[in-house]
């Protein structure tokens, strides 16, 4: 039994506003709400989630009078912020996402709010897209405690915004820092399970060996991950266990692994051959390049639910992961001490989510 099922009589009443429920992880605390009695579940997306029976708030996270006058009535207990908006520069990231947490919370200064849990990840210790892994990084595995970096970074600004509403409104609060985080989404900005799941089927298609795109170091050195259902247990967890509020956490499966010993296991599943790091890295997006049509007929054939590309794989986003020259994984210590048990196999983790993309037509 999970910490989340251990804590279902709690949760008698409670109202949760799920923001961003349509990506990987907002997606996935729509679904564990469900599984808990005493939850009204509310979502809050650019659109509702496929099939969902939460009832869908419409509204604008960029717009303040948006928010303001669609979050009016609403009454939520527990918000769930998993939304962000990619920016060209992190100056940018930092003016867009820090407005769009700020204003919904102001939107909701009316409402009976007790905890906001905010997902963040690991770039918390990596710096931005834009720096990425440049200047001082702790050592691993990274630990909560770290201090931040001397760069600008819109997780940064994020947290800094939680903080003085949380002072302002009187509310708990929790920040969530996973890895990178695969789960079951579709036309995500960062979805690594699916993409390689593209990879593959598009290299079996073609009678291509499945070849790793990324580093050196990243084929080599121990890393680890978060599937976006633990992810969903850790968020909910830390919103209704009151020794874990006004907590950051790492949240990553807690297994480690190597990539030179995972892309064959990936590899063996979708029945390819599996090629490993030679000299030096060869990108997704190079790979990759053109393969629009192929995906349209791999659709076509095998009755897919998607036949645009670009809305199953982000080659970019694992490339970034993938390409890293440093060796990255996080410390569950914390989590630990405070009473979270939930555990992930990441082999299983991918099986698992391959099993479910299969099953509703999305790869072949």
């Amino acid at each position: 039994m999970t910490s989340v099922a251990l804590n279902a009589d709690k949760n008698h009443n409670k109202t949760a506003l799920v923001v961003g429920a349509s990506g990987i992880a907002g997606s996935a605390i729509v679904e564990k709400l469900g599984e808990n009695d005493g939850w009204t579940v509310l979502t809050l997306s650019r659109n509702p989630v496929s099939g969902g029976q939460p009832r869908h708030v419409s509204a604008d996270l960029l717009s303040t009078d948006s928010l303001a006058q669609a979050l009016s009535d609403e009454k939520p207990t527990h918000i769930f912020f998993t939304a962000w908006s990619r920016q060209s520069t992190e100056q940018e990231n930092i003016r867009v996402n820090a407005a769009m947490l700020r204003d919904l919370l102001a939107a909701l200064e009316h409402a009976p709010v007790e905890h906001v849990a905010l997902m963040t990840g690991l770039k918390h210790y990596l710096g931005p897209f834009e720096t990425y892994g440049a200047g001082p990084i702790p050592e691993t595995p990274f630990r909560e405690e770290a201090p931040r970096l001397p760069a600008p970074n819109f997780y940064y600004a994020q947290e800094d915004e939680l903080w003085a509403a949380a002072e302002r409104q009187g509310f708990r609060w929790s920040v969530h820092r996973s890895h990178t985080v695969i789960g079951h989404a579709v036309g995500n900005a960062m979805n690594m399970g699916l993409t390689l799941a593209a990879q593959a089927s598009i290299c079996k298609e073609l009678g291509r060996p499945f070849v790793f795109p990324g580093s050196e170091t990243q084929w080599n050195s121990l890393t680890d991950m978060t599937d976006a259902d633990l992810l969903a247990e850790h968020m909910i967890w830390a919103a209704t266990t009151d020794e874990a509020h006004n907590q950051a956490y790492n949240v990553v499966n807690g297994d480690v692994f190597r990539w030179r010993w995972m892309w064959p296991q990936i590899a063996a599943y979708f029945g390819v051959e599996a090629e490993g790091f030679e000299g030096s890295p060869r990108p997704l997006e190079e790979q990759m390049q053109g393969m629009e049509s192929v995906w349209s007929q791999i659709a076509a054939n095998h009755g897919l639910a998607e036949a645009d590309l670009s809305k199953i794989a982000s080659w970019w986003h694992t490339d970034a992961d993938l390409g890293r020259h440093l060796e990255v994984l996080a410390d569950m210590g914390k989590s630990r001490v405070a009473g979270f048990t939930g555990y992930r196999r990441t082999d299983d983790s991918f099986r698992q989510l391959f099993d479910r993309y299969r099953s509703e037509k999305i790869i072949p």
